[in-house]
């Protein structure tokens, strides 16, 4: 019996293709509607429904309609709105898209990137701080010192070098 049930339950959610394009529906489904009580039933009142809808006529709305919708549509939105609480979103709501807080908008777009600058340089400096400092004393400024003047020694000789075989050939 449970088994049944839950046949039925999956081949109910199949019964509208049957009635559409049965060509479509698995030959599993179709074996199953045929044999099954239940589903030829559930499958008889979708016919019967789908045969009521065909029949059905839409009646013509009023000329009128639409004029009337706009009207009450422009009543709604002009009606205050009801409860306290109601009210005070839609008075922030108008004053935040109509309202004359139209010209914070600069300072707050000037606050967030002064604030989005802060950020990043205070992530930079954290990221900063894994990084090994360098050992420096007092020797090590006057170290780089000589051996930049050392450098610049050899790079004089060189070009003395130079100058002195180009006048001397």
């Amino acid at each position: 019996m449970k088994l049944t049930k839950t046949i039925c339950g999956r081949t109910e959610a199949e019964l509208a293709a049957v009635l559409l394009d049965a060509r479509r529906v698995p030959a599993k489904v179709q074996n199953h509607v045929a044999e099954c009580e239940h589903c030829q039933g559930e499958l008889e009142q979708l016919k019967a429904t789908m045969s009521l809808l065909d029949s059905w006529d839409a009646p013509e709305p009023s000329p009128y309609f639409l004029s009337r919708l706009d009207a009450r549509m422009r009543d709604e939105r002009a009606a205050a709105p009801y409860g306290w609480f109601a009210r005070t979103i839609a008075r922030i709501r108008a004053r935040a898209a109509y309202g004359p807080g139209l010209h914070m908008r600069p300072l707050a777009a000037m606050a967030l990137t002064a604030v989005l600058l802060v950020g990043g340089g205070a992530y930079l400096g954290v990221t900063d701080w894994m990084q090994p400092v360098p050992q420096q004393g007092k020797d090590a400024a006057v170290v780089h010192d000589l051996q930049i003047l050392d450098n610049n020694a050899q790079v004089l000789d060189q070009m003395e070098a130079l100058s002195s075989n180009e006048s001397g050939d």
